[in-house]
């Protein structure tokens, strides 16, 4: 592999990471601080992917597409816990695992009977449809390195917002001892939903991001799902900056293992689950 094979096949991983890292952060706020199993949780990247799709076709514009469908993810998620999710917070995982299972069928036939079973395409924004040249033959596209940027700029400010602000204090209380913060007048209940809708809106965000380069098609939250469950347990569950850094170790395993050793790539992720787990079996980070 030359160096310029190589540095796309690094800049391709870090794209990748940054963009499972959106879906798994929201996934580990939900699974460490709420203590809910959600195995719809891949279904939001999915409908995040579908919303760019439809209002792409109506815009013309995915940036605009995604101005509009980012409020909406949360909304949704914002209702989604009022009406179901707000009643498993003292119900056994089983109960959690069979609703969030029973969305996931929901999900996808709604999304059958909206716009069918075809797979569809959602177009580059022309002002990153553009390709930087790396050598004579081979060049790397603006809009990958758009993703990385956002997701990046997303890292940020989840720090930001957990680390620096009141909501973050709150969050971070409510993970630990949810009665205390109760009995301070807080009102947990709308920080759950909060918390919540936030998870919805980053895993669909990450869904429009990657839509234009992976289409848009039916069951394409399965895979996700299971990527991020395995970052969330390599990360430590509850810990956002874990879910970064174990993003970003998948996101080279993954890329590497399939230009390297492509009758293993299957098995790359897990096998780098298993090391990280018998080195430190509460994940990278603890939770926090």
């Amino acid at each position: 592999m030359d160096f310029v094979s190589f540095l796309i096949q690094v800049l391709n991983s870090l794209q990748y990471g940054l963009l499972l890292f959106l879906v798994a952060s929201g996934l580990t706020l939900v699974f460490g601080i709420m203590g809910i199993i959600n195995l719809a949780h891949g279904s939001f990247y999915m409908v995040g992917a579908y919303l760019a799709f439809a209002l792409t076709g109506m815009t013309g514009n995915l940036m605009l597409a995604i101005a509009l469908g980012l409020p909406l993810a949360f909304v949704f998620g914002a209702i989604l816990e009022w009406a179901l999710f707000s009643h498993l917070y003292k119900r056994d995982h089983l109960e959690q695992v069979l609703l969030t299972y029973g969305l996931i069928l929901i999900f996808e036939e709604l999304r059958s009977l909206a716009v069918g079973d075809e797979v569809h395409g959602v177009t580059i924004p022309e002002l990153f449809s553009a390709s930087i040249p790396l050598s004579d033959n081979l060049s790397y596209p603006v809009y990958r390195l758009v993703i990385s940027v956002v997701c990046l700029a997303l890292a940020g400010g989840l720090y930001w917002l957990i680390q620096k602000t009141r909501l973050g204090m709150m969050i971070r209380a409510g993970s630990h001892d949810r009665d205390m913060v109760k009995a301070l007048g807080i009102d947990i209940n709308l920080l759950y939903r909060t918390v919540f809708a936030l998870g919805v809106a980053l895993a669909a965000l990450a869904g429009m991001l990657a839509a234009p380069i992976s289409s848009v098609y039916p069951g394409m939250g399965s895979s996700v799902l299971i990527i991020s469950f395995v970052i969330v347990v390599i990360g430590g569950v509850g810990s956002v900056w874990g879910a970064l850094v174990a993003a970003l170790v998948i996101g080279f395993a993954d890329t590497f293992g399939k230009v390297l050793l492509p009758d293993l790539a299957g098995l790359m992720v897990y096998l780098v689950m298993a090391l990280v787990l018998l080195w430190r079996p509460e994940g990278i980070f603890r939770k926090g």
